[in-house]
C-alpha cells in the first residue's frame, strides 16, 4: 500500500480562510501532503481583522493531539499561535511524548498593528518550553526582537540575530526580512546543524494580498520536510512556493482588506 506524507498543524482557525488552520491545510495539500489539524482557538476573522477569539479548552486540545498522533502520526508538525502558557506547556509535553520530528514553529506573537498577542508569561513559556524542541523557527523581525529583548533595525543585523536566537538551544532559525524597507528582501537562514548562515533573496512584491503569508510559508516548509527534503532545500522550496502564491494572488480581489495569497496557484487560476 502507498503511504501519504503527513503534516499536522497546531494553530487557530481563521473563519476567513486566509491564515491559520485553513491556510495551513491548503498549503499542505498544494505541496503534496496529507494535512491534519489540532485547533487551539476559534476566531471570527476576515480580510479586515479579528473581531473575536474563543479559546478551545485544554482537555479538547489534548484529545485532538492524542487522536491524531496515536492513530496516524505525523511526518512533520507546524505550530502557529498558542494563546496561553498552559496550551504551550501541553503542546510541548505532547511533542516530547510522541517524539515528533520535523517540528516547524512560527512564533506568532505580534499583530499587524504592532500589538503583542501573547502575555509575558506565555512568551516565557514559549521560549523555555517549546522553542528548544523545534527543528526550525520562522520569526519575522518584530517577533525576533521580542525573543532577543532588543530591536533589529537593519539587514546587517539579521545574521547575528538569527544565530543568537539559536544559541545553546540548537534549533535553526529562518529570520524573515519583510518588515525592512528595501526592494530586495534577504531572509536569513541559520542552519544550527552546520553552524551556517544562508542568505535567501527575493523581490518585494507590491500587493495588499498578504494575509496569511507567515502561516503559509511555515506550513510549506513543514510539508517539504515531511517529504524528506533537508532543511535548506525545504526552506528554499517553501520560499519559492510562497513567492509564487503572492505573485499569483495579487490580481485577485477578495473582501475589503488584505486578501489571501493564492495557495493553489499551481493547480487553478
Amino acid at each position: 500500500m502507498k503511504k501519504y506524507n503527513t503534516a499536522l498543524t497546531i494553530a487557530g482557525s481563521d473563519s476567513g480562510g486566509g491564515a491559520g488552520i485553513q491556510a495551513d491545510l491548503k498549503t499542505f495539500s498544494a505541496c503534496g501532503c496529507y494535512g491534519m489539524s489540532v485547533i487551539t482557538a476559534i476566531t471570527a476573522q476576515n480580510t479586515q481583522g479579528v473581531s473575536d477569539i474563543y479559546p478551545v479548552q485544554i482537555s479538547t486540545i489534548e484529545k485532538q493531539l492524542d487522536a491524531v498522533l496515536q492513530d496516524i502520526g505525523a511526518d512533520a508538525v507546524k505550530i502557529g499561535m498558542l494563546h496561553s502558557s498552559e496550551v504551550i506547556k501541553l503542546v510541548a509535553s505532547k511533542i516530547k511524548e510522541y517524539k515528533i520530528k520535523n517540528l516547524v514553529i512560527d512564533p506568532v506573537m505580534v499583530a499587524t498593528s504592532g500589538d503583542k498577542l501573547l502575555q509575558d508569561e506565555a512568551i516565557a513559556a514559549l521560549k523555555t518550553e517549546l522553542l528548544p524542541l523545534a527543528d526550525v523557527i520562522t520569526p519575522n523581525i518584530p517577533e525576533a526582537s521580542i525573543l532577543l529583548g532588543r530591536n533589529i533595525r537593519s539587514q546587517s543585523d539579521l545574521p547575528l540575530a538569527a544565530r543568537e536566537m539559536s544559541f545553546s538551544k540548537n534549533f535553526s532559525v529562518l529570520l524573515k526580512a519583510g518588515h525592512l524597507t528595501e526592494n530586495e528582501l534577504i531572509d536569513v537562514l541559520y542552519n544550527a546543524d552546520k553552524d551556517e548562515i544562508i542568505r535567501l533573496a527575493s523581490p518585494r512584491i507590491n500587493t495588499l494580498n498578504t494575509h496569511g503569508t507567515g502561516c503559509t510559508l511555515s506550513s510549506a516548509i513543514a510539508a517539504f520536510l515531511s517529504k524528506g527534503n533537508d532543511l535548506q532545500t525545504a526552506v528554499e522550496n517553501g520560499k519559492n512556493y510562497i513567492e509564487k502564491a503572492i505573485i499569483k494572488g495579487r490580481d485577485y480581489k477578495l473582501g475589503h482588506g488584505h486578501g489571501p495569497v493564492h495557495h493553489f496557484h499551481n493547480w487553478w487560476n
